[in-house]
């Protein structure tokens, strides 16, 4: 393939190689290219000229927190200054070698400044200010991070510790603790709870996935098969039946003084169900690592259990990040389900505002700007996975 440069004639090379190389490909090429034309007009026509995003501007609170007492929405902003300032922490530190204020991060920045003034203008221009300031906190926290490798170069080992001590503070701070006034799981809704019940499915799948995976591969028969069993039969039944019965079934197998919220119901549903689908990608990757890895690290004196930390796995997570990452991301679009089995989701706020008689029929506003939210959250976690399987 000839690169895409500025040169007319290498552009003119390019173009017939790829694009018009015969009649098939440049038929199909014009086609396509038609077709682009006519539905991009189209759709930027309507979000234009036709769209009414009052139904998103207005109601960007619930979107966002939902229910979340209105008093106590300072813990949400606290929480997501917090979690800016550890992402721009992150940033600075991964990104040492190279400078953080180039052509596409300023463009990035810049966008993001239009989009915290343009979404938070419509609430308060408090609001507006809020968000700029926190935009301004991942800058200078970026920053920080970049300076701080200098001092600490083994600061990037010690991301996920921070992240994971970060996470359990802002749950903390929103559900009251602290001395703080108590906030039940079940009152969270919107995009805060779609997170929440999506980074703890994850975290608590990732660890039972891979325990699932290696009693698949065990020498003691009653594991081995233990574990096929339980992969193999989660396998065959629907993430909505297997949620449906942790809402139902789960209340009547406990103590009747023991009462578990349906927020954790449903993370248990989604940590089962993952779990099954992220051993079976471990699995892959065990199989990968080569035999003589293991004869190798056997004749060095390691001990099985040593083997399999030291040698086995690094290697074998490191070959399946992609299929990990995928199902992460899978599972993370899957708590839309949440709205069918009675939690309030950022899809179930879509469809209470939607159920407003002043929004009727506004479906293609609020599940555009839903898509885009979801869209925000995958690629992100894309584009992390790449940077993993750089480092």
């Amino acid at each position: 393939m000839y690169p895409l440069s500025y040169n007319p004639s290498n552009t003119l090379i390019w173009l017939k190689k790829n694009l018009f190389s015969n009649w098939f490909n440049s038929v199909l090429t014009i086609v396509s290219l038609v077709f682009l034309y006519w539905f991009s007009t189209g759709l930027i026509s309507w979000i234009f000229s036709q769209a009414q995003w009052e139904v998103v501007s207005s109601n960007l609170r619930l979107f966002f927190v939902g229910q979340y007492p209105i008093k106590l929405l300072w813990r949400t902003w606290t929480s997501l200054a917090i979690i800016i300032s550890i992402l721009g922490l992150s940033w600075g530190v991964f990104n040492t070698q190279k400078p953080l204020f180039n052509k596409i991060s300023l463009t990035i920045l810049a966008l993001l400044a239009v989009i915290c003034t343009w979404l938070a203008i419509p609430i308060s221009i408090i609001s507006s200010l809020k968000l700029l300031g926190i935009l301004l906190l991942f800058i200078i926290t970026g920053l920080i991070g970049k300076n701080l490798t200098y001092a600490v170069p083994n600061l990037n080992n010690w991301l996920s510790l921070i992240w994971g001590i970060t996470f359990f503070f802002v749950l903390g701070i929103l559900q009251g603790a602290f001395f703080l006034r108590p906030v039940r799981l079940d009152d969270f809704s919107g995009l805060i709870l779609t997170v929440f019940v999506a980074i703890t499915s994850i975290v608590l799948s990732f660890p039972f996935g891979v325990l699932l995976a290696l009693g698949r591969q065990s020498d003691l028969p009653i594991i081995r098969w233990l574990s096929i069993a339980y992969i193999e039969l989660i396998r065959g039944l629907p993430l909505i039946g297997i949620l449906f019965m942790a809402q139902v079934m789960l209340p009547l197998i406990l103590p009747q003084e023991m009462r578990i919220q349906r927020v954790i119901r449903a993370i248990a549903g989604f940590t089962l169900f993952s779990s099954a689908y992220l051993a079976e990608n471990v699995r892959g990757g065990l199989q990968s690592v080569p035999k003589g890895q293991n004869e190798a690290a056997k004749a060095l004196g390691l001990n099985s259990f040593f083997l399999l930390i030291l040698v086995v796995l690094p290697q074998a997570l490191k070959a399946v990040i992609p299929s990990i990452v995928g199902q992460f991301i899978s599972l993370f679009k899957d708590t839309s389900l949440l709205a069918i089995v009675g939690l309030v989701d950022l899809l179930g706020i879509s469809q209470s505002i939607l159920a407003n008689p002043k929004f009727i029929g506004r479906y293609g506003e609020v599940y555009i700007f839903v898509a885009a939210i979801y869209w925000v959250f995958c690629y992100s976690m894309s584009l992390l996975s790449r940077q993993l399987e750089r480092k």
